[in-house]
């Protein structure tokens, strides 16, 4: 409360008057009388002095009143500080795809918002990153999965990204409009790491329907997955948004795979005590304006 006394002994060595300090501030002129006497009270001496109808500083005030003038502009120094957040690490969570498919722009125009900002980004499961950012080890999560709900975080879906099965263009299954599980017996799967959503999702499609298949190799990088896709080892699921590329090219054929489950989305997770600045806020606010809060 000092600093908001301060400020009002400011405006009264301005303007030379309680009366005129307290309409400045938008005071009553005795809430303005209660702060002064409370300020001269902690600091044990006088700070204004009455020649006729003048009023001064006393010794005592004008000794306090370049140190008042410094505290309240360091005081607003740090609020702009703290609330653009200019400095330090914001530490982001992923998984490698949307690492590398989907967040890059948006982490350019961060940088270039905020450029004193290291960024940090750690890929690991979803189950992993959603952890962490309960442990405080994560700012912000980025994660690829079914709809999420827990009433620790703040979850805010940013788009629905379809699941596509993909396959080199003489595969047999690559002139089908659609599969589904049955269309897999015992076909070649390349899978991402074990926590994946999307790859446990589909074998546990395979495992409920009775669906022989074997896992031909397993890799956590999507580039991966695709060069062994483009040289006949499999077949993969991956987002679309991941092919992209390989599509326009004719690397790859994408065939939409039929789930009859819910569908999966990019979603952005922080925690509900987590405390963002403002130019934190207006990122996020900015990816995810395309979707809405959760939970």
């Amino acid at each position: 409360m000092e600093l908001v006394y301060l400020h009002t002994f400011r405006e009264i060595a301005r303007w030379g008057s309680f009366t005129r300090a307290a309409e400045e501030l938008g005071y009553a002129q005795p809430t303005v009388t209660a702060q002064m006497q409370k300020l001269e009270q902690s600091y044990g001496a006088p700070l204004f002095e009455r020649f006729g109808r003048k009023l001064r500083l006393t010794q005592a005030g004008e000794v306090l009143l370049p140190y008042a003038q410094e505290l309240i502009r360091l005081y607003g120094e740090s609020k702009e500080v703290v609330s653009r957040q200019l400095s330090g690490p914001v530490r982001i969570g992923t998984i490698d795809t949307l690492a590398a498919f989907f967040l890059p722009p948006h982490l350019q125009r961060f940088r270039q918002a905020i450029p004193a900002v290291d960024l940090v980004l750690q890929t690991g499961s979803e189950a992993a990153i959603l952890q962490q950012i309960k442990e405080g080890l994560v700012d912000i999560g980025f994660i690829y999965d079914r709809l999420c709900s827990d009433d620790e975080l703040v979850i805010k879906v940013i788009r629905q990204e379809e699941l596509v099965m993909i396959m080199p263009p003489d595969h047999l299954l690559a002139t089908r409009s659609s599969l589904t599980v049955q269309d897999l017996r015992d076909a070649s799967l390349i899978v991402t790491e074990e926590g994946c959503t999307y790859r446990g999702m589909l074998l546990s499609l395979l495992q409920d329907v009775g669906v022989s298949y074997r896992i031909a190799c397993q890799f956590s990088n999507p580039e991966a997955i695709k060069q062994c896709v483009q040289c006949g080892l499999g077949v993969a699921l991956l987002p679309r948004m991941a092919v992209e590329k390989e599509i326009r090219e004719g690397g790859v054929v994408a065939v939409p795979f039929q789930t009859g489950r819910q569908p999966f989305f990019i979603q952005l997770v922080y925690h509900k005590k987590k405390w963002l600045s403002q130019a934190m806020e207006q990122w996020i606010n900015s990816i995810a304006s395309e979707g809405g809060e959760i939970r």
